[in-house]
């Protein structure tokens, strides 16, 4: 036997220790399991901030749009109130211009009761009209049984009696003697031909007119509108009309900090009686010492919120779960080492795949389709770096839908929603190069990016697009031209420089935009235009 076979020579092959080496391969798996894990953990806790974050901003923006339906509700109800007392006023000029030409004998009362009658009909919003003598008396009114009557004490005829003044006058909430119904009222005085005191005529306006018109807007279960007058008094509450006529509002924090001290406001305040927190829209009459006010339940304001949130959470969670499922397949693919590349190849596609589409709907207007507000920023600023590397020229087209809240106001939101998809959907047809960029920059405003575009091409595109558009003939009665036209401004940097800003491209284009307001609307304005 060999020295070799027996291993105890010189030629002994010794054997090496392959613990260490075995230890080690058995960590390089475990280490690379254990990395996975991390990675799954944190792209699950990213989607979950990312989403926590989006909440987040959905929340603002459900907030700020009610606060935006508020104020425009409180300035419909205002506009309405405003409308509704000054065609009674001119309704009693009329009939004083009557009275003071032809005089209170019985061929003037006859007259006059007859116009009474005439405007009563038309103006729903009255109850009665009443006319009386200097002394308070009686002289004739609309109402269909005559009821003789002293108004000697009242508000109005005091108030007229002792100022020589011919304006209208507004009183308190009084109950007519002669209807039995809450009114308030509004009077203007009558003359004799020497200019003394000759009586009053009175227009008496049925809160239920009122009550009528605020229960036509939906305010959720717990909003509140008012009608009030400027010392307090509540003339019209929804709900619990009868419980608040004629109750005050001046001890309350809402009335004593910010209704009494603005002319109009947004406030969002805790009731004291039912510890409700609600957002509130308030505005003083334009011509009358009245005030409306409306305010919607942050609650129910955020309802629809809360459910998207439910849904999302629950997306969130099915992926979240899903991650969760593939890290521990990854794990036990990268332990059982076949397939360890594989699934981390798999793994990594989806999660681009999933950035990719939450990348493309964080950029992509909902409502139009067109790029967002995000977007549009990141282009701009990608293409003014592009433009001042290569001294080329930057266009910009704004764009703004004329007279679209009376569009809004006449056909509802829906129709609104509808009148920007058509108009989104003209945007991007006009524009077919690939680096131009149509996007919604806010609301009812639209923007064109021209890359590569003077001020003359990007002039003949905004027409291209105003024609478009107004040859789509979308009605709308609130536009002088029957139909829904737009308002563009244009500015471009010939060539860009490197001094040059996004916010200077988008000033100047907005500055000629509303220089095509201000000539019309339904125009094209370059920035060279505007004085």
């Amino acid at each position: 036997m060999s020295t070799a076979d027996t291993g105890t020579g010189p030629g002994t092959v010794t054997a090496t220790p392959v613990v260490s080496s075995r230890e080690e391969v058995a960590r390089k798996p475990a280490s690379v399991a254990n990395l996975a894990i991390g990675f799954i953990l944190l792209v699950c806790g990213l989607f979950i901030v990312v989403d926590l974050i989006q909440l987040g901003l959905a929340r603002k923006q459900q907030i700020d749009d009610t606060n935006v339906a508020v104020t425009n509700i409180a300035h419909a109800l205002q506009r309405h109130a405003d409308d509704a007392l000054k065609s009674a006023d001119v309704s009693l000029i009329g009939m004083i211009k009557l009275v003071e030409t032809e005089g209170t004998g019985p061929r003037g009362q006859g007259h006059l009761a007859a116009l009474m009658g005439q405007n009563a009909n038309a103006l729903p919003q009255i109850n009665a009209y009443f006319a009386y003598d200097e002394r308070g008396r009686s002289l004739v009114d609309s109402t269909p049984f005559y009821v003789q009557q002293d108004v000697s004490d009242r508000d109005y005829f005091l108030f007229h009696r002792d100022n020589p003044g011919r304006d209208a006058h507004v009183g308190p909430l009084i109950k007519s003697r002669t209807t039995g119904s809450w009114i308030i009222t509004v009077s203007r005085r009558v003359n004799h031909p020497d200019g003394s005191f000759a009586g009053v005529i009175v227009a008496a306006l049925d809160l239920e007119y009122f009550k009528t018109f605020y229960d036509s807007f939906d305010i959720g279960k717990e909003g509140l509108i008012f009608l009030g007058t400027n010392k307090g008094t509540v003339l019209v509450r929804r709900p619990l009309y009868e419980q608040y006529v004629g109750k005050t509002m001046i001890d309350t924090q809402i009335f004593r900090d910010h209704i009494a001290k603005n002319a109009s406001g947004l406030v969002t305040f805790r009731s004291t009686v039912d510890n409700k927190i609600r957002l509130t829209a308030y505005d003083h009459l334009q011509h009358y010492p009245l005030y409306v006010f409306v305010a919607l339940s942050k609650q129910e304001a955020l309802s629809g919120w809360v459910e998207d949130t439910i849904m999302h959470a629950c997306g969130i969670g099915v992926l979240v779960l899903t991650l969760a499922l593939l890290g521990w397949r990854l794990v036990r693919q990268i332990r059982l080492r076949a397939r360890t590349e594989v699934s981390l190849r798999e793994a990594r596609d989806s999660l681009n795949e999933l950035n990719a589409t939450l990348q493309r709907l964080a950029l992509e207007d909902g409502l139009t389709g067109l790029a967002n507000r995000r977007h549009f920023d990141l282009a701009l600023q990608e293409e003014l770096s592009r433009a001042t590397r290569n001294a080329s020229s930057l266009a910009l087209i704004m764009i703004d839908v004329d007279r679209f809240k009376q569009y809004n106001d006449i056909y509802g939101h829906a129709a609104g929603d509808e009148c920007l998809r058509q108009i989104g959907r003209a945007v991007k047809n006009v524009s077919r190069r690939s680096g131009d960029l149509a996007a919604r920059y806010g609301g009812e405003e639209l923007a064109v990016l021209l890359p590569n575009t003077d001020l003359a091409a990007a002039l003949e595109i905004a027409e291209s697009l105003r024609h478009t558009i107004d040859a789509l003939k979308i009605a709308h009665a609130g536009n002088p031209v029957g139909n829904v036209t737009v308002s563009a401004g244009i500015d471009a940097l010939m060539p860009a420089r490197a001094d040059d800003l996004p916010e200077t491209l988008i000033r100047q284009a907005d500055q000629a935009l509303y220089q095509a307001k201000r000539q019309g609307r339904n125009q094209v304005c370059a920035a060279t235009d505007v004085l």
